[in-house]
């Protein structure tokens, strides 16, 4: 999950596996599987760092629970 924001201020949080396609044309609209469509602040750079952050978090605790077990 991601936050980004909308223009009117208002965060909220987009399941990135959804994520089907990213466009900046000149907004960001983030379009998921499902066909729904988010217009937000954060640039198409921006939102492709947050889902890599993402990313790298899950990864890293899938790797500190097989050090546990």
């Amino acid at each position: 999950m991601i936050k980004v924001k909308r223009f009117n201020g208002e965060e909220f949080v987009i399941n990135c596996e959804l994520i089907e396609t990213i466009e900046g044309n000149p907004d960001t609209v983030i379009t998921l599987t499902t066909g729904h469509k988010f217009v937000v602040i954060d640039n198409v750079d921006t939102v492709i760092k947050k889902i890599k952050e993402f990313k790298k978090d899950i990864n890293a605790s899938i790797v500190v629970r097989r050090k546990e077990v």
